[in-house]
């Protein structure tokens, strides 16, 4: 029997959610990004809006390019038009959260930051990979980019548990970086009980590898949650410097 397109696709849409929902790994109506349907991947950044992120976007906007500024290379020069969003305010404007949670997921993401500047993305909003200026550090630590941040005694003032790139692979400022993201969710019983960490399975930064199999034993410092959840938003930090960002899709996935 022959199917038309439509209904080749509203049927893979409908197997897909079925799959990921009986998988615990996605909550909310995959059917809605049945663009995406075949290969499993969700645009969560349009280039065009901010529709996928949380309404409070501060002074986030939609560019279309951001070199640095020729009189300050701590700065952007933003161009009008769209395909990047870059935070306002100086570089300190609000952290912003996509719409959708995740569990298990891909991640790919593709940032660049001026002189000096730091931001980072925080899979379910609480486990961070640091976005910043590290071009040219010899001796990368776990607050360089690409590095999984400290978490934080609040009591007792000190970081603990941060996990440095196993290589720098940071560019110049004012040049397009990206983070390909293997993450899995903590898992937790029938009581709500945790009874596994959050990993980094794998974090490859501009084609290299720099993490694989990284633990943590929950939120690092300056995440948006305190507790852990099987669900989360990806958060972007945007109050720390000036950020951009572009080309940002994730693939829900379910790991053992």
């Amino acid at each position: 029997m022959k199917y038309s397109h439509s209904q080749r696709r509203a049927g893979i849409s409908a197997l897909l959610c079925a799959l990921l929902l009986g998988g615990g790994v996605w909550v909310q109506d995959l059917a809605a990004d049945d663009d995406n349907s075949e290969t499993g991947w969700i645009e969560i950044f349009s280039g065009k809006d901010l529709n996928g992120w949380t309404k409070k976007t501060g002074d986030w906007k939609i560019v279309g390019d951001v070199p640095l500024n020729p009189d300050n290379p701590k700065a952007f020069a933003p161009k009008p038009g769209t395909g990047v969003m870059v935070n306002g305010k100086g570089g300190r404007d609000t952290n912003i959260f996509t719409k959708k949670k995740h569990g298990d997921v891909q991640a790919h993401i593709e940032f660049t930051v001026p002189k000096g500047s730091n931001s980072g993305v925080y899979f379910q909003g609480r486990y961070e990979v640091q976005v910043f200026d590290s071009y040219g550090v010899k001796e990368a630590e776990s607050s360089d980019c690409g590095g999984i941040y400290k978490r934080y005694n609040e009591k007792e003032s000190y970081g603990f548990e941060g996990h440095a790139p196993r290589l720098n692979a940071s560019l110049p400022p004012g040049e397009w970086q990206m983070f390909d993201v293997t993450f899995r969710a903590p898992r937790f019983d029938e009581s709500g009980k945790k009874i596994e960490d959050a990993k980094f399975i794998k974090v490859v930064h501009n084609g290299k590898v720099i993490h694989e199999n990284v633990t943590t034993t929950g939120p690092t410092r300056a995440a948006a949650f305190s507790d852990e959840k099987p669900l989360g938003p990806l958060m972007i930090q945007g109050d720390h410097g000036p950020v951009a960002y572009r080309n940002i899709r994730i693939k829900p996935i379910k790991l053992d």
